[in-house]
């Protein structure tokens, strides 16, 4: 036999036409892996036979064949065994091909393959089709795309080069399974007819019917789907259900709008049994160089007084909010956030999506919506932020919480030395106002009585130990400048000296409103003050190496003096940014251990530790760090109690700080393990002490999390606090995932949280369900409530995604 080689130059355009419509315009996007049945995927495809590699693209159709056969009579060509095709990218395989130029139809047979220049692949048994695809059918058709979208079908008819006829049709966007391709999918949509409208990119399901592992699980008598090409296609998405004691019964009809190719709407009215229609909307828009969407919401509550007693009980409630970034170019970006309600409940009382927590639950609801207006440049070494910020605070405490106006950070690295060291500066510009003062009690005492607010005769009379000011009355103002010199230098016996100098200037403007109880913390009235604080330091290092056969040791003494003088005006002025304090081992050699900008640490201090690290051979390390700290002279920052007694019980009170240390610990890569500690230096009791371990297999992990933390009565904490937080996950199955997690309140002997959940996930399907339910507490004698939050999501990859939710809370 000899193989014939021909290229076609009058047929070649109808011909390719055909092929490249039959799978481009009949079954766009739609695919499947397997041969092509009308019943399921449930056989073994007949593996490709090898493509020889394509001839260059000239416009040409390229032919081969074991014989090629000319019928001049009746103006036939017939190609026959193993008949290969290739044009512009495409190629056809198949045992006969036969084109009639008289009829203008193209007849294909036999183990007919057919992959375009996208990689799609159409398996048939049988094509017979005009040349201009306007007719025809195919007989057992199966099509595979890229997108691992699969359809099959017993036949196929082409009419009017518009409508595309599946009988029989199946349609999955499920993989089969490597080891048994003959198994059914996990789920597949079969239709008696599917209809494919070209022109609408719509897919039409006749007596359709979901199968879920073959069994027939749901009937639709009519189904109807945008074609898998579509990103966008205006029309209903699947609904949502909640159920919410105060509006009853919910149920959510999503309508999407695509309007034009750069912007869009959602219509999601939400039907609720209670409170009557919750009307939402939502338009987007993208332009060239970023995008924006607004979001509306609406009700004309048929029962308020479900609200009794609370900010909804209120007849019409609504909100809307926004949100948009655009780019100035690769570097800057602007952009906004805008929230305005009804009342500060209505987003947490109707559950709206995107102020859920993470998980998707009810619980653990944020306190506060945030409208600001920012721009942000990155550069090579250089960032820089500005934003104007306005909290929504869902607690109804609107007048306690601060307007910013503005925050501005920048930073720099210079890229060149100077004297032989790196220098960095930054800056920070805060001015924020707030109409009342928010105070916090921390004793039973205080919680009871008027004594945050009792003036007294003492302008800086304190009461450390009822209440706290938390947040400031009036208008406050700083702009704080900083740069840092810092070089490190390796003497011949390995010693590490890094020298480093840091010059900051703070420039505060105050004016405090004279309200109840505020000059027991600060001075009111206009305050105007400049603070200096230079600083010079050495960091010492000196690390000793130990080689072993079983890995290597290193030992590093490490010792940091910082020279300074005493913190000006420490305590008299706000603590807006800098109350959160916690001394441990992360931050031992911290130049500056508070956390913000309000303070700043003074006076002459030394750090000193040492740190061991051994790395073993077969793998794993352990890292150890021990340490104290030591005021050498001056006044000590940590000693003087502010609005907020930041840094009191801090453990850095002292002129010789608690110890702090930590052990991380990993084996391998399955198991690590840590403590961290802070004992008394007088007594050695343990004023905070964490362990942890985690591990992590295959179809498993685990992670439990023990704190052990004293009382700080001067922070509000009466009590010694322990708990145990644990979490884990188990994979049943290759696609099946249980977690879980619960909190336990040692001291109280109650678990106050607690979370389950089991979900099913692969590349074409997702089924998930959480349980989730914890206790949140209020200052005072405020019973703690009982909140619980229920979420089952399931999804089919091109169809279809829903969830349902529900909530509850009750007193305890």
């Amino acid at each position: 036999m000899r193989r014939h080689w021909m290229r076609l130059t009058v047929t070649a355009g109808p011909v390719l036409a055909v092929i490249c419509g039959l799978v481009l315009a009949a079954v766009i996007g739609v695919a499947g892996t397997a041969p092509a049945s009308a019943q399921s995927f449930t056989y073994n495809p007949r593996p490709p036979k090898p493509t020889p590699v394509r001839p260059a693209n000239d416009g040409q159709m390229l032919v081969q064949a074991v014989e090629v056969d000319y019928d001049y009579n009746n103006q036939r060509v017939a190609a026959v065994g193993n008949v290969q095709m290739f044009y512009n990218g495409t190629s056809v395989e198949a045992d006969k091909v036969v084109y009639d130029q008289k009829t203008k139809r193209l007849h294909a047979e036999g183990n007919i393959r057919m992959t375009d220049a996208e990689g799609k692949v159409t398996y048939a048994n049988i094509m017979d089709l005009s040349d201009d695809y306007r007719d025809g059918f195919v007989d057992s058709l199966r099509v595979d795309t890229a997108d691992a979208t699969r359809m099959a079908a017993t036949r196929m008819d082409r009419s009017s080069g518009n409508y595309t006829v599946f009988e029989n049709g199946v349609y999955t966007a499920c993989a089969p399974c490597k080891d048994d391709p003959k198994k059914p999918p996990l789920w597949q949509v079969k239709g008696a007819r599917i209809i494919h409208d070209q022109t609408e990119k719509m897919l039409y399901f006749e007596n359709a019917q979901l199968e879920f592992f073959g069994v027939p699980m749901a009937y639709l008598p009519y189904l109807s789907t945008p074609d898998p090409t579509v990103k966008r296609k205006t029309g209903f998405l699947m609904p949502g259900y909640s159920t919410v004691t105060a509006y009853g019964y919910g149920v959510e009809t999503p309508f999407y709008w695509a309007i034009a190719p750069d912007y869009d709407a959602t219509f999601n009215p939400r039907f609720t049994t209670r409170q009557g229609v919750l009307l939402q909307g939502e338009f987007r828009q993208r332009l060239i160089n970023g995008s924006y969407q607004i979001r509306a919401y609406g009700i004309d509550q048929l029962d308020p007084g479900a609200f009794a007693g609370q900010p909804g009980d209120r007849q019409f409630r609504g909100g809307v909010d926004t949100k948009g970034q655009f780019a100035l170019n690769d570097k800057w970006v602007w952009g906004w956030d805008g929230v305005l309600l009804s009342d500060y409940a209505f987003f947490t009382d109707y559950r709206l999506s995107q102020y859920r927590d993470p998980l998707g639950s009810f619980l653990s609801l944020p306190t506060e919506a945030i409208s600001q207006l920012y721009l942000t440049g990155v550069g090579n070494r250089s960032f820089f932020d500005a934003r104007t910020i306005y909290y929504l605070s869902f607690s109804g405490l609107q007048d306690k919480v601060p307007v910013i106006h503005p925050v501005i950070d920048y930073s720099n690295v210079i890229n060149s030395p100077i004297f032989g060291g790196e220098v960095s500066y930054k800056t920070n510009f805060t001015s924020l106002s707030r109409n009342t003062a928010a105070f916090d009690p921390i004793t039973t005492l205080a919680n009871t009585s008027s004594l945050c607010t009792t003036a007294s005769a003492d302008p800086l009379a304190r009461l450390p130990s009822q209440c706290l000011l938390r947040g400031v009355p009036g208008t406050y103002t700083r702009l704080t400048a900083e740069a840092q010199w810092r070089r490190s230098f390796t003497d011949s016996v390995g010693q590490i000296w890094t020298p480093f100098a840091i010059i900051r200037a703070d420039v505060i403007s105050a004016s405090i409103s004279n309200q109840p109880g505020v000059s027991n913390f600060l001075p009111v009235g206009d305050t105007e003050a400049l603070r200096v604080m230079p600083t010079v330091g050495m960091e010492y290092r000196y690390p000793f190496i130990n080689v072993q056969p079983w890995g290597s040791t290193t030992i590093e003494p490490i010792a940091q003096i910082i020279i300074r003088p005493n913190e000006t005006y420490a305590g008299r002025f706000p603590n807006e940014d800098a109350q959160s304090m916690v001394f441990d081992a992360s931050n031992l050699f911290a130049v500056d251990k508070f956390s913000g900008y309000d303070r700043v640490e003074g006076g002459g201090r030394a750090n000193v530790g040492v740190q061991a690290t051994t790395q073993f051979d077969r793998g794993g390390s352990i890292n150890v760090l021990f340490g104290q700290s030591y005021q050498l002279f001056g006044l000590n920052s940590y000693a003087v109690a502010d609005v907020t007694n930041t840094g009191v019980a801090s453990g850095l009170q002292n002129s010789r700080s608690d110890y702090v240390g930590h052990v991380n610990y990993s084996p391998n890569r399955t198991y690590t393990f840590s403590v961290r500690s802070r004992m008394d230096e007088a007594t050695l009791n343990i004023n905070r002490f964490e362990a942890e371990g985690r591990a992590s297999f295959d179809r498993w992990s685990v992670s439990l999390l023990y704190g052990n933390y004293a009382a700080q009565p001067e922070l509000g904490y009466l009590t010694r606090r322990e708990g145990l937080l644990g979490t884990g996950s188990i994979k049943l199955a290759a696609n099946w995932v249980v977690t879980g997690a619960a909190r336990w309140d040692l001291e109280a002997n109650k678990v106050n949280q607690y979370i389950v959940g089991a979900g099913y996930v692969d590349d074409c399907f997702v089924l998930a369900a959480n349980y989730v339910t914890s206790y949140s507490y209020s200052a005072g004698t405020t019973p703690p409530v009982l909140s619980h939050a229920f979420m089952l999501q399931i999804g089919l990859r091109t169809l279809a995604n829903s969830s349902s939710t529900g909530s509850a809370s009750g007193i305890q």
